[in-house]
């Protein structure tokens, strides 16, 4: 069950938040100001007045390119941030959250570090989330006799779903100027995969 005081809860409040004041001070200069632009962490380009280049992967993270982008990241927040704190905690949910956010960013400059489009967002760190959500909660349906490869194709599936609502959430909003971050999402749910049994074995350690 959802709750305000949840690191879910918390994470989803401080989002819409910054999110809110960046839609309404401007996105030209919002995205500039916090976004992550893979160009600045190359040292190709110069942006004076931006927060440092080595924060803004997750800066990133609490502005969007819109109210609709935010909504339907928030919306899927709640959804797998909820059930995910559930198993490993507060903490552990922030720890991936973080670890996501900068996954993902660290993805898209490897994939385009030249590029000057800045990355807005909280969906490479949710992608996380959804990594883990594929496999504590993934109830993968019998396509093979192997069960093993059963929980992959359902992995799978849950990745390319998720990928193709952001890139259709981003269509729908026009583009806003900003990256439709496929090597992102992908980038943070990879992260979340790896992070689940370390996850575990942490909040379980004194068990």
């Amino acid at each position: 069950m959802f709750q305000l005081r949840s690191a879910t809860g918390i994470i989803a409040i401080v989002t819409v938040a910054v999110s809110a004041i960046a839609i309404l001070a401007g996105l030209d200069y919002s995205t500039l100001f916090a976004g992550f632009i893979p160009a600045r962490l190359s040292g190709i380009a110069d942006l004076p007045g931006a927060l440092p280049a080595w924060i803004t992967p997750l800066s990133s993270a609490l502005v969007h390119g819109g109210w609709l982008h935010l909504a339907i990241n928030m919306v899927m927040l709640v959804f797998a941030g909820t059930m995910v704190e559930r198993i490993v905690g507060g903490a552990g949910l922030a720890f991936a959250y973080i670890i996501g956010a900068i996954v993902a960013a660290l993805a898209q400059f490897l994939v385009d570090p030249a590029s000057p489009v800045p990355m807005v967002g909280a969906s490479g760190a949710i992608s996380a989330l959804f990594g883990l959500y594929a496999v504590y909660f993934g109830r993968p349906k019998q396509v093979t006799r192997n069960m093993r490869l059963n929980r992959w194709i359902h992995v799978a599936w849950l990745l390319a779903t998720w990928v193709v609502l952001q890139w259709m959430t981003g269509l729908l909003a026009g583009g806003q100027g900003v990256m439709l971050a496929t090597p992102a999402h992908i980038g943070g749910f990879i992260a979340g995969l790896l992070l689940q049994r370390p996850l575990l074995l942490w909040k379980y350690r004194k068990a």
